[in-house]
């Protein structure tokens, strides 16, 4: 017997009043969602702005140093500054604030390179636990300042010894001496009594520049060599000649070779002009053009003083103008109208010279402390400078800047 069939159920479809109210219901739920939404908007931006109108008045709270992205407050650049300068007299303080805040500034970008490059490069980094045993060691406060500067000293401390690890017992080195003199004429002079018996650093103080490289540099491996041009002779001089000279126009020295003309005088004043030269053979030939060229195009085409472009035009001068007592003798005491002869400047600092160079001896030789010490640092600094040219840094801190954070440690004191 065939089944009954069940009755076919029914879907209900909504009455147009029922969408009508489920419509209006939907329209309401997206109002009090929207509502919401712009009422969390507004406590949010109420809440951030309060704290950005407090960061703006508080200057402390300011971003001044960014490292790859890690920000420095001037909160702690001014701890830092106070650490730094804590023996310092006060009144030097704001005397030299310009010079202490770039110098803290550069020793905060330098820690978080070395932090950043040691841990990434070399997998060297400092525990928590070693900060902790060095600040209790130090009766230092544990702030995170005072943390940030022995991680750093222990951090330094790592980087040596593994620096210190990779030199050699022995290196090749070489013993030379070295002077920079003014002018090739200058350097055949000295090579001349050199040849007849003088002695090398004996010579120094009578020819050379005043450059900080002179004398008897002892025994160096290459890399520590002042300059590319005293490591190219000492390596490759045979070992008790002297150098031919090696003039290099990028190298500076503290003389110079004024030639002044006095063009009017009044009271104690003179209206002058002047061109300053780098070495006195330099200055007796531009003097001797002076018979068929004007003093102004001379002065453009030689002068190494910022007046050059004025054809070394001066204007009017009191004594101390120049800040320049050799200046000032001759200058004051010329006729108008009357070019001086070559007059020495060691006040001034000129471009050019040339390099002599004596190569005493030369071999494998075993690293001595000092030289070992030298070597490291200079390791570490080369790498770190790596560091530094590939990484992003932003310094924020002006003169007005640094002049407030120095204030603000004075104010502790």
């Amino acid at each position: 017997m065939a089944k009954k069939q069940g009755k076919t159920a029914v879907e209900r479809v909504p009455t147009k009043r029922q969408l009508s109210k489920w419509q209006r219901e939907e329209k309401i739920r997206r109002i009090a969602i929207i509502g919401s939404a712009i009422f969390l908007v507004g406590i949010f931006s109420w809440v951030g702005y309060g704290y950005y109108q407090d960061y703006k008045s508080n200057p402390l709270r300011q971003v001044v140093i960014e490292v790859n992205g890690v920000p420095f407050t001037m909160d702690y650049f001014v701890e830092m500054l106070d650490i730094s300068t804590k023996d310092m007299d006060p009144s030097m303080i704001s005397y030299w604030a310009d010079y202490l805040g770039d110098m803290v500034a550069n020793e905060i970008v330098n820690a978080e390179l070395s932090r950043l490059a040691a841990k990434e490069d070399l997998g060297i980094e400092v525990t928590s636990a070693e900060i902790e045993a060095k600040l209790k060691e130090l009766a230092w406060p544990d702030d995170q300042v005072h943390r940030s500067v022995v991680s750093t000293l222990l951090l330094q401390k790592k980087l040596k010894n593994h620096f210190g690890s990779q030199l050699p017992d022995t290196m090749e080195q070489a013993h030379v001496e070295a002077m920079l003199v003014e002018s090739e004429e200058v350097a055949d002079e000295v090579i001349a009594e050199v040849e007849a018996g003088g002695n090398f650093t004996a010579l120094v103080p009578r020819f050379s520049c005043n450059s900080s490289v002179e004398g008897d540099l002892g025994w160096l491996p290459e890399e520590l060599m002042p300059n590319v041009v005293i490591a190219n002779v000492a390596f490759n001089l045979t070992p008790g000649e002297i150098s031919q000279p090696i003039c290099d126009n990028t190298t500076t020295k503290s003389i110079g070779y004024w030639l002044i003309e006095v063009t009017e005088k009044r009271d104690n004043e003179i209206n002058a002009r002047a061109m300053l030269l780098g070495a006195n053979a330099t200055a007796r030939r531009v003097k001797a053009e002076l018979v068929s060229r004007n003093f102004s195009s001379l002065a453009e085409e030689y002068s190494q003083h910022e007046s050059r472009d004025k054809g070394g035009e001066l204007g009017w001068l009191k004594q101390g103008d120049m800040r320049s007592t050799d200046f000032d003798r001759v200058a004051f005491n010329i006729s108008v109208n009357e070019v001086s002869n070559p007059v020495a400047d060691k006040s001034v600092v000129t471009t050019g010279g040339c390099w002599l160079v004596k190569v005493l001896d030369r071999g494998e030789r075993e690293l001595e402390e000092e030289t070992k010490e030298k070597l490291i640092d200079k390791r570490l600094n080369d790498w770190l400078e790596e560091w530094r040219n590939k990484s992003t840094i932003q310094n924020f801190l002006d003169a007005a800047k640094k002049s407030w954070a120095a204030s603000k440690v004075l104010q502790r004191r």
